[in-house]
């Protein structure tokens, strides 16, 4: 099977539209919100959009952002909310494969949700297992429970988030029929490093404080690697927003159905409503912000995509 090119990004950081080969696929990457004074749509998002062209396939999407209006009448690009769409691949369909043609570059997301979408849209817009759709949809919500697959592969890249050889494994090992090999070897080795690490993020666990409605965390001294999704769940257990503080960065989040949406108390203008990172302002501001704000109205139901 030949495969596209394969290039990683993520709202915040895009490959350069000279990096990307021929026509281009771009699949559950935000548009970039607007954080401080160096990310923003317009100084983030646009460059690629002005520099790709004509050379933009397809720009398949599922998280929120106040920009996407000014798209609606461009069927290139498919864009919805994470209420429509829990995870990415459930919007990449054969139909959508066979309406954008043939395509040299596919420019995905780091995270399963996104490598999945990859997978996908390589195989034609079929899933490369029964039920792929459902576990990216768990995984990328943290609703409901994912199969072994996708438990092994999520872990996997939260070990190596930055380890784009391990991204490519991952596409190849769901498009090439998830056989046992070189493919397989380097997940399952970057998995047992999760393992390693799930130590260290229990430990500081243990440090988390109450202020109202938020559990707060701050990693500042604490020596070894830990896993920040599960840090930040474990907040979740104690109280209803968990906050983790690290190397300068809030990392706020609540559960999927809760109803919060800090994309807009903190007027972000776009990104995943219950997990956003800012740049560290002053801590006491932003938890009397989140406890003085009225009660989020919960979700009802699983998300139908992401």
């Amino acid at each position: 099977m030949h495969l596209p090119q394969l290039a990683f990004g993520s709202p915040r950081l895009l490959p350069k539209a000279t990096a990307l080969e021929g026509r281009v696929v771009v699949l559950d990457i935000a548009f970039a919100a607007t954080v401080g004074t160096s990310v923003s749509f317009e100084l983030t998002t646009q460059p690629l959009l002005t520099g790709l062209g004509d050379r933009l396939a397809a720009w398949v999407d599922h998280h929120d952002h106040e920009k996407h209006a000014a798209f609606a009448r461009d069927p290139r690009f498919v864009l919805a909310t994470k209420a429509q769409h829990g995870a990415c691949p459930e919007m990449v369909t054969p139909e959508l494969v066979r309406l954008t043609g043939p395509i040299d570059c596919i420019l995905t997301h780091v995270d399963l949700d996104g490598l999945y979408s990859a997978a996908k849209w390589i195989l034609g817009g079929h899933e490369p297992y029964r039920g792929a759709d459902d576990d990216a949809r768990a995984v990328d919500t943290r609703i409901g429970t994912p199969g072994p697959i996708a438990v092994r592969i999520d872990r996997a890249l939260r070990a190596r988030f930055r380890d784009d050889q391990l991204k490519r494994a991952v596409v190849q090992f769901l498009t090439g029929g998830m056989q046992s090999g070189v493919h397989d070897d380097v997940i399952r080795d970057a998995a047992a490093e999760f393992e390693r690490r799930d130590a260290k993020t229990q430990e500081l666990a243990k440090r988390y404080t109450i202020r109202g409605r938020v559990a707060i965390v701050d990693t500042a001294g604490a020596s070894g690697q830990f896993d920040k999704t599960d840090l930040l769940l474990a907040g979740q257990q104690k109280a209803a927003v968990s906050i983790v503080r690290d190397s300068g960065t809030l990392t706020i989040a609540a559960p999927f159905e809760s109803g919060w949406d800090f994309v807009a108390l903190f007027e972000l203008g776009g990104g995943m409503p219950t997990r956003i990172s800012i740049p560290e302002l002053k801590l006491d501001q932003v938890v009397a912000k989140i406890n003085d704000a009225p009660a989020p109205t919960p979700r009802h139901g699983a998300p139908v995509e992401d």
